[in-house]
């Protein structure tokens, strides 16, 4: 909070996550408790990125086994330059009728600012009080906020009427909101806010996406519940399903059939538009009010802003595009889309095609170690596609082009070297920030690193220096698995090289029982490299748990093998 006001200085380093060398096995998250270790999914799976804006730097993710992070030492983030656009044409929008608060009304107009603590929830609380006394309006704010001030679910409450006496409670009431703005789904579906919600009155301004909450660092595979969340309010508020909620629902000008609500991923469009998710909460409020569900001016807003004194400019942009937003989602949208970076990692929206998988998979090994190493693979999913072709189905082929894959491109270090020296890579870094910048790495070495008293090494930071010599070492991984790979006889890396084969023999037994009625079995023992994940110690325990499970669900496999023969022979 205290750099945010400029009153602490700011550390000169960033750490990032080479999402091309993490495993997504989670250690990073176990060791630092933060959540500022955010999931990314991409088309190998799901890796872990850093969260810029809610980073707090403390640098504890360090401690986790991994050699993907990387800490940027000087420079700053880029700014970007799209905020202009949006306060130039400020006067091009119209502005929307304004809710009237009668002098002789009792009661007053109910305002909930539902999200995650640390972000600006209490902030848009503030602002529409100051700018409802700045209209000399009664105001009454309450803020409520969860187990943690940062990360945790938050509340501001916000009443406002036209004279003070008219207030007679300092929260809104069950059933009382006539405006929710939903800074996160995940909050916005719990108790506390749905129960404030009521149908016919209520009107929701919902941010689609769900920031990832602590059970996503003690679960690896935690998925996010943000659509259904998103679905839940809009049944709340107007009876809508789940189904009825995918995007931006309209203007209440423009005759939407869903006027009580309005959806779009504010976290996106401020990072793209603005460079930091940050400002998505004054975004959500700039919808709101253009949505004409906030009762104050629009000079009194943006005079709250002013008096705030904390990124006037920006805040003022924000609530700009989030004013375009919900006047012109469809051109708000394609801003959006534009301003997308290249260098952000690739993320399927819809399952890609078996083909494309394993096309991009002996595209990755051919560059991993060579054409005949990817032809390898691929013979081998042909194989297990054919067999599976009696069935009519894939799911096995996808499967074993999965695991298969993980398993033979596991990361040594000449990977690793290839990985972090990758052109693509140091692109994304000089896109990302300005000024001098020099990076280090932090790694554990065999032959450098120390060990703690559980016998598991620690990692050492390394200097600018080490891009050189990982460009020289990627160079050297025709050495891989030979007599003459320095790294390669290592338990580790026998370990690697053997359960390659010994997961194609697997497959190989699996389709000589194959049956429709097995097949969702062998499906299950194919997907088991996948839960394979980490470096060192971390590897060595995912496997070792892999194992059990694998030599259990194998045993059951020929149990049911044998059975079926005696059946056959009887």
């Amino acid at each position: 909070r205290r750099r945010k006001r400029g009153t602490l200085s700011e550390p000169a380093v960033r750490v990032l996550i080479n999402e091309a060398v993490c495993e997504g096995c989670g250690d990073c998250g176990v060791q630092s408790n933060c959540l500022a270790v955010e999931p990314l999914e991409t088309e190998f799976g799901r890796k872990r990125q850093i969260n810029q804006s809610s980073c707090n730097k403390d640098m504890s993710c360090l401690k986790g086994f991994c050699p993907s992070f990387v800490t940027v030492e000087g420079g700053t983030l880029k700014k970007k330059t799209q905020a202009a656009p949006a306060m130039d044409k400020l006067d091009d929008l119209p502005e929307p009728h304004i809710p009237h608060l009668a002098l002789d009304a009792e009661g007053a107009w109910g305002i909930v600012v539902a999200g995650v603590g640390g972000t600006g929830v209490i902030t848009i609380g503030q602002l529409l009080g100051m700018a409802a006394h700045l209209e000399g309006k009664g105001i009454v704010t309450q803020d409520a906020a969860g187990l943690a001030q940062k990360g945790g679910a938050t509340w501001s409450h916000v009443l406002i009427a036209a004279r003070q006496d008219a207030v007679h409670v300092t929260r809104v009431g069950m059933a009382a909101a006539d405006v929710v703005i939903a800074c996160d789904p995940i909050v916005a579906a719990g108790k506390e806010t749905l129960l404030r919600m009521r149908p016919g009155r209520t009107r929701v301004a919902l941010n689609s996406h769900g920031a990832p909450t602590a059970a996503f660092v003690r679960d690896a595979d935690w998925r996010n519940p943000a659509a259904a969340c998103a679905g839940e309010v809009a049944q709340a508020v107007s009876g809508a399903g789940v189904g009825d909620v995918g995007g931006d629902q309209g203007t209440d000008e423009g005759g939407d059939t869903n006027p009580h609500l309005g959806v779009f991923d504010a976290d996106t469009a401020a990072l793209r538009l603005m460079g930091d998710s940050l400002y998505a909460n004054p975004m959500m409020l700039g919808y709101a009010w253009q949505r004409g569900w906030v009762p104050l001016h629009l000079e009194s807003l943006l005079r709250a802003i002013e008096l705030n004194g904390v990124a006037v400019a920006q805040n003022k942009a924000a609530f700009g595009w989030g004013r375009r937003a919900a006047h012109a989602p469809e051109d708000f949208a394609r801003r959006v889309a534009a301003a997308a970076t290249t260098a952000q990692a690739l993320v399927f929206h819809k399952p890609p095609t078996l083909d494309h998988v394993v096309a991009r998979r002996v595209e990755f090994l051919t560059a991993y170690q060579n054409a005949a190493y990817a032809e390898r693979y691929r013979a081998f999913i042909d194989r297990v596609r054919q067999a599976e072709s009696a069935f009519g189905k894939t799911s096995l082929s996808e499967a074993v082009a999965q695991g298969l894959f993980k398993l033979m491109a596991y990361k040594d270090e000449y990977e690793v070297a290839r990985l972090h020296s990758d052109p693509a890579f140091l692109a994304r870094i000089a896109a990302q920030f300005e000024g001098e910048v020099k990076l280090h790495y932090h790694l554990a070495p065999p032959v450098l690193a120390r060990r703690n008293t559980r016998g598991e090494l620690q990692k050492r930071k390394f200097g600018p220096y080490t891009l050189m010599l990982f460009r020289g070492l990627a160079r050297l991984k025709g050495l891989r698995g030979t007599a003459l790979d320095p790294f390669g006889h290592t338990e580790e890396r026998k370990t690697e090289r053997a359960l390659i084969d010994e997961y194609r023999a697997c497959i190989d037994e699996l389709l000589a029982g194959l049956s429709a009625q097995n097949l969702a079995a062998a499906v299950e023992i194919a997907r088991l490299p996948e839960q394979i994940r980490g470096y060192g110690h971390v590897k060595a325990r995912h496997l070792s748990a892999v194992r059990a499970v694998w030599a259990t669900k194998m045993s059951a496999w020929r149990a049911q093998q044998q059975a079926a023969g005696s059946a056959r022979g009887s």
